[in-house]
């Protein structure tokens, strides 16, 4: 297989997005080559495990990177000086993951990418966000996202703890945009017990945890509480995290669908180089194209099972990881 240089690889995930004839299979193994080669840590991790990346054939050979070693290292392929540092949300006493980012504008377009690939254009949608533990934080990728589609849409804003303003605000607008709410599960909550209103016209989506503001609920239970106070008919999720580039979105059903950029592979939770079948219950492991400067093979600490259209459920967390910022809920 030819080796690609960094920039072929970007015009070709580019073109793969855009509907480009590209061999997926072949890209996947293009990156892994890229990346074994040209990032220390993933070559060292490869090295360590004693594989030869030129003899892998399959996919389910790949070694994914486990997610705790973005806590520890600088993980980046090549050698560039980073534009912004991404910090994952981490409760005290927790050490937060790093990942250094080489283009913000790459990293942004991709976030929109993923989120029109689900719900259509971006200019459609008015983004409120309810995410005041991000906000208190100069380094969330969510934040940047969010702030991102609130200017390019050109609708929408923060509302950090100002429950009342906000919804207030929702009610009031009477644009033809369709109203998204982007809220973290603590805060949704909170506000959803002291101020529960009809919103029946909001799409709310629901990201984040508790954040060691209360009991970690079932996702269900957070989902029946919400719909029953805000008389929703279902409670949309985001599933992202700050190793990603790429995120996964629910519309109610508790099934994430992966965009072009993303596969899903679940690893049995004792044996992280056996590959589950569909429909089985194991570790959830990552493949994010989008991931060119720093790895795109991730081991997650997350649990959950997928079906055969590459749609996956999480359903918990391991029991020896940290409790993490994005998607913290037990399901």
């Amino acid at each position: 297989m030819v080796k690609l240089k960094r920039k072929e690889l970007e015009n070709k995930y580019k073109s793969l997005l855009a509907g480009g004839n590209i061999a997926r299979e072949e890209f996947i193994f293009e990156i892994f080559l890229y990346q074994s080669e040209n990032n220390p840590v993933y070559k060292q991790f490869i090295n360590y495990l004693g594989i030869n990346p030129g003899k892998i054939s399959k996919i389910s050979d790949i070694p994914f990177l486990p997610v705790s070693f973005y806590k520890n290292h600088k993980i980046i392929s090549g050698k560039w000086k980073e534009q912004k540092l991404f910090e994952s949300s981490s409760t005290t006493g927790m050490t937060p993951s790093l990942n250094y980012i080489r283009n913000l504008q790459f990293y942004l377009d991709n976030t929109i990418y993923c989120f029109e690939e689900e719900f259509d254009s971006l200019n459609d949608y008015c983004f409120f966000a309810l995410l005041p533990s991000y906000l208190e934080r100069s380094s969330s990728s969510l934040i940047y996202m969010i702030d991102y589609f609130i200017k390019k849409s050109g609708c929408g804003g923060f509302y950090k703890y100002n429950y009342k303003k906000l919804l207030q605000d929702m009610k009031a607008y009477k644009g033809n945009k369709k109203k998204i709410l982007f809220g973290v599960t603590f805060a949704l909550l909170e506000m959803a017990e002291k101020y529960p209103e009809d919103i029946s016209d909001v799409i709310v989506m629901e990201t984040g945890g508790m954040k060691g503001r209360g009991k970690e609920l079932h996702r269900d239970e957070v989902h029946a509480i919400l719909k029953n106070k805000f008389n929703l008919a279902s409670v949309y999720s985001e599933y992202g995290m700050t190793e990603l580039l790429s995120q996964s979105y629910s519309d109610g059903n508790g099934i994430f669908k992966t965009s072009k950029s993303m596969d899903i592979h679940i690893s049995d939770i004792y044996d992280p180089f056996y590959f589950l079948p569909d429909g089985k219950q194991g570790k959830i492991n990552v493949i994010d194209l989008a991931n060119i400067d720093t790895c795109s093979f991730i081991a997650t600490d997350d649990l959950g099972l997928k079906n055969a259209d590459n749609e996956f459920k999480v359903l918990g967390r391991t029991d020896e990881s940290d409790v993490r910022g994005c998607n913290l809920l037990f399901y």
